[in-house]
């Protein structure tokens, strides 16, 4: 599907399948038929080359052409699906392969067409269409609207990982940047003037690298505070909201802040902060009279040695927030020659031959273009790079050509938005659309991947490649691409993996540009509501940002029949219409809003039964503790998702209609499924977060064939539980990702054995995570009768192990796609491990912990492309063994180190002294490291004890 073509991607087939023999269509009503389906593939095929032109070189018919026929293929398919929740959806077990639709339908078709209202009605709708149909090709026709033709979009490579480290190191995390930032921040010596709180602001147009570069002091210097915070701004934000998000991330969580005022919050600020050295970063600030409002939060008496840090566009917020002479402004720079060339290259060609003699040329002036901008840099190289190769030449010329006079004139804004306009215009039609989707959210809004994918394909913008492949894996490899073209921004979680995305501002602004011209998205957030709700309103996004719910205009919609797909941002719940008015919406996402028995802005979601289209219903967060029983009537509901809701324990019955849910997120592992429920949600590929009580239950597990996400709990310790979910766990080939979750009371080790003695891992397990008690030898079995089940196994967590060898580090290590690992073990008897060089090749980040009973050891040369890594050190084992100066082989070692370095310094039965020689000796190594990773290292007892014992005692 494509913005431009509306709900063709998906229609076109419906039709196709209805012209089939076996339904006995009219022999009028299947000519009508089969004429919608061939005029609708070949507009099909002209509007997705429309879609590839700017919108802005498009000819004013060719926009009113295309949205016409956009409009008419989402009536049609609005009347199409009307028709099909008139069938039962009982014996439906292909949900979600369109091809098969139909065929799965197709005796309660013939049923239901042999009945003269409803045959008279779909023959009725058809003639209307085909009518309309007509009319916008004969208006073509007169008036001449030619397609035009461009050239095809650029494919890209798949693998990007490196680039935003290196983009971060140049902006300034290291070098002149950093220095001459550091030095403004005046973070050495003891003078009076260092302890004064001081204000720096940097300044610079989008793209440059504010964000980046304020980001990356704040995690080199946080630990210096007692307390920090980095908090997004904005445009048009609410300074409440933004209050509150400082207290919060500062650390100061009380559940009274939801009800303060501004007053109220900026004396709860001044209070938290009166005797703390704090760090704080706003960031994105548009607005001087909202910093005026921030600014009164901040007392200029603190003598600690407080820091605040601000980043602008507008230079003349820039100088309000630097009144003090204590204050200063930091002009953001374009990168260097020298380094835009490194960065551009790094992208375009990751190995050490760097740029080939025939693309220097053209290379160089493409950099000129960008001016130095890293964002401009990044989606330009992103558009020439190619799986395993270099787009050719003549594609760099015409790119080159392309970028006009380039972000180093004035009028750069402008400029910035033409360099994205082409990395646009460069996607795949389908990214296109998935990319403009991301408008629905706010500035600044961390967008989770999992939730995300789930939204495209239920909006209808996942399409199969290959006959049986998942819709939900189509939909990760959409969202990889965007990552891969730099149109996304990754956010990794602690372990180097990406959870979630976020848009930059510059491409956030593009984006709800180009929708809100084709008439894709209608935001309403306080500044556009005037125009939000014109015409045909397919989306809405209410944001409604400023809170001001006077004169909005929803309630009183008239369109409000027709749109099909609706996300509620806090606080615009209240002005969220009655359910009942939606017709045809596939589409609710009401996360995050208070929907509990307490508020007062309660939908009544007991109308849910009402939205018999819905494909997702979003209701994490949402503070329910009880889903009504009409959701079992949503008969194309795919996905559930109820995430974090505390107080919700127990799901209906009436799911067990769900024939066609893909995926169920329950996050809180205390949802009880009834018994007969599971064994019915044959569909389902996902399952997140159920707590297992019934022996039943656990067997129903094993008619969940298509299952591939899988995290549960066990109630009880229970040697039947264990065996009925292992027995159902063999029948599950299509398992990617298993976690088990710690039970509630004392667990033995009966579960692993059980999984050792009976389970084989499928060839496609990804991750596997256990937070119950582990035993290593399952594991060693599985890789010693045939390391090939584990062969695509990229996550490894094993808590509570009873003990490491040697040996099993040498097996996990010969792991060939294993890029993470944590295991702490609990009883350790082996006194030394080592990480080999021949060993873990792929691993990106490494944890092993095994107390105070152990050292752990690096060849030279072990774990060459880890990022981060965590150990442990057994003080008094490393000084009993002869290892005096505590050399652990990190010295010169672990190259790739970058993200974090985590040491557990475990002090037991040694001298504080003793302790005091390891911990130091550990930091000189670290500190060394070429990459200056950050550093963590606990001690244990912690340090206070060590300060008060005497060099003597014994720990």
């Amino acid at each position: 599907m494509n913005i431009v073509t509306g709900a063709m991607g998906s229609l076109i087939p419906k039709l196709g399948e209805l012209l089939v023999e076996e339904y006995k269509l009219h022999k009028r009503v299947k000519k009508d038929v089969e004429f919608l389906r061939k005029e609708l593939e070949s507009m099909h095929a002209a509007l997705i080359k429309v879609g590839e032109v700017p919108r802005e070189q498009l000819d004013r018919q060719v926009k009113l052409w295309a949205d016409e026929v956009r409009d008419l293929s989402y009536n049609m398919e609005d009347v199409v699906d009307k028709f099909l929740v008139r069938v039962d959806g009982d014996g439906i077990q292909q949900p979600h392969d369109n091809s098969g639709r139909f065929k799965e339908l197709k005796n309660k078709m013939i049923g239901l067409f042999k009945k003269g209202k409803n045959h008279h009605r779909i023959a009725d709708a058809v003639k209307e269409i085909k009518e309309q149909l007509q009319e916008v090709a004969a208006r073509r026709d007169r008036n001449k609207v030619v397609v035009p033709n461009p050239t095809e979009p650029i494919t890209i490579d798949p693998c990007l990982r490196a680039l935003y480290a290196e983009a971060r190191e140049l902006v300034g995390i290291y070098g002149k940047r950093d220095q001459e930032l550091m030095r403004l921040l005046s973070m050495e010596g003891d003078d009076a003037s260092n302890k004064r709180l001081k204000k720096v602001s940097i300044v610079g147009f989008g793209g440059l690298g504010k964000t980046t570069l304020a980001s990356a002091v704040y995690e080199k210097i946080k630990g210096d505070f007692d307390c920090r915070a980095f908090v997004p701004v904005g445009q048009n934000p609410d300074m409440k909201k933004v209050l509150r998000d400082i207290l919060i991330d500062l650390g100061n969580s009380h559940s009274d802040l939801a009800i303060l005022d501004a007053n109220q919050l900026i004396k709860k600020i001044h209070e938290f902060l009166e005797n703390k050295r704090y760090l704080v970063i706003i960031d994105d600030i548009w607005d001087e009279k909202l910093w005026e409002g921030i600014n009164f939060a901040f007392s200029n008496k603190n003598s600690l040695g407080s820091r605040l840090i601000t980043t602008t566009r507008n230079f003349d917020v820039s100088k309000s927030c630097c009144l003090s002479a204590d204050d200063s402004i930091y002009k953001m720079k374009p990168l260097s020659t020298d380094d835009s060339r490194r960065l551009f290259h790094k992208r375009i060609f990751p190995d050490a031959s760097g740029c080939p003699s025939e693309f220097q040329q053209v290379s160089e002036d493409i950099l000129k273009k960008c001016g130095g901008v890293p964002l401009a840099i990044i989606t330009i190289a992103s558009a020439l790079a190619s799986d395993q190769q270099v787009k050719p030449k003549h594609e760099w010329d015409i790119l080159l050509q392309s970028l006009g006079s380039g972000v180093t004139t004035d009028n750069s804004l402008v400029e910035m938005r033409r360099v994205l306009s082409l990395s646009y215009y460069n996607l795949p039609s389908h990214l296109k659309t998935c990319l403009l989707y991301l408008c629905i959210y706010p500035e600044d809004s961390t967008i989770d991947k999992d939730r995300l994918i789930w939204k495209w394909v239920a909006e209808g913008f996942v399409h199969h490649g290959d006959q049986g492949t998942s819709l939900l894996l189509v939909g990760l490899n959409y969202f990889n691409q965007l990552i891969n073209r730099s149109m996304i921004q990754p956010i990794y979680d602690d372990f180097g993996q990406v959870h979630a995305c976020r848009v930059h501002d510059m491409v956030l602004d593009l984006i709800c540009n180009l929708s809100h011209e084709a008439k894709f998205v209608n935001v309403l957030d306080g500044t556009r509501d005037s125009m939000s709700l014109q015409g045909n309103v397919r989306r809405l996004s209410l944001q409604d940002r400023n809170k001001d719910h006077q004169g909005t205009p929803l309630r009183n919609f008239t369109g409000i029949s027709r749109v099909r797909s609706i996300t509620i941002f806090p606080p615009a719940v209240s002005i969220m219409p009655a359910l009942s008015r939606f017709e045809v919406l596939r589409v609710l996402d009401m996360s995050n809003c208070n929907l509990g028995e307490s508020s007062s802005l309660q939908p009544n979601l007991k109308g849910v039964g009402h939205l018999i289209h819905l494909r997702y219903l979003g209701l994490s967060g949402t503070g329910i503790s009880k889903l009504p029983a009409e959701i079992g009537t949503l008969q194309f509901l795919e996905v559930l998702d109820l995430g974090y809701n505390h107080e919700l324990d127990e799901l209906p019955s009436t799911v067990c209609n769900l024939r066609r849910l893909i995926c169920l997120n329950v996050l809180n592992n205390k949802v009880v499924p009834t018994p007969g429920v599971l064994q019915n949600l044959t569909s389902i590929e996902v399952l997140r977060g159920i707590l297992v009580s019934l022996n039943i239950i656990a067997q129903e597990l094993g008619n969940l064939a298509r299952l591939r996400q899988l995290r549960i709990r066990f109630k009880d310790d229970s040697l039947d539980l264990y065996e009925g979910f292992v027995k159902s766990l063999c029948n599950l080939r299509h398992v990617e990702r298993l976690r088990i979750d710690r039970n509630s009371g004392e667990t033995s080790f009966e579960l692993m054995d059980l999984l050792g003695e009976h389970w084989v891992p499928p060839v496609h397990l990804h991750e596997f995570v256990s937070w119950m008690p582990s035993q290593l030898s399952a594991l060693r079995g599985w890789i010693k009768r045939d390391p090939s089940h584990l062969s695509n196994l990229s996550k490894l967590i094993l808590t509570a192990v009873k003990e490491v060898q040697q040996e099993d580090v040498e097996i996990i290590g010969g792991l060939l796609s294993l890029r993470r690992l944590w295991i702490a073990s609990t009883h350790q008897t082996s006194r030394l491990l080592v990480i080999r060089a021949d060993g873990f090749r792929c691993m990106l980040d490494f944890e092993l912990v095994c107390g105070s009973a152990a050292q752990i050891m690096f060849e030279s040369g072990a774990l060459p492309r880890a990022e981060r890594v965590e150990f442990s050190l057994g003080v008094r084992v490393a000084k009993e063994d002869g290892n005096c100066g505590f050399d652990l082989g990190l010295q010169g070692n672990l190259l790739s180190l970058r993200r974090r370095v985590s040491v557990y310094v475990f002090c037991g039965g040694a001298r504080v002294g003793e302790a005091k020689e390891a911990e130091a000796a550990v930091r000189r190594a670290l500190e060394a490291h070429p990459n200056h990773p950050p550093i963590e290292i606990y001690m244990f007892p912690i340090p206070h004890i060590l300060e008060g014992a005497q060099d003597d005692d014994l720990m």
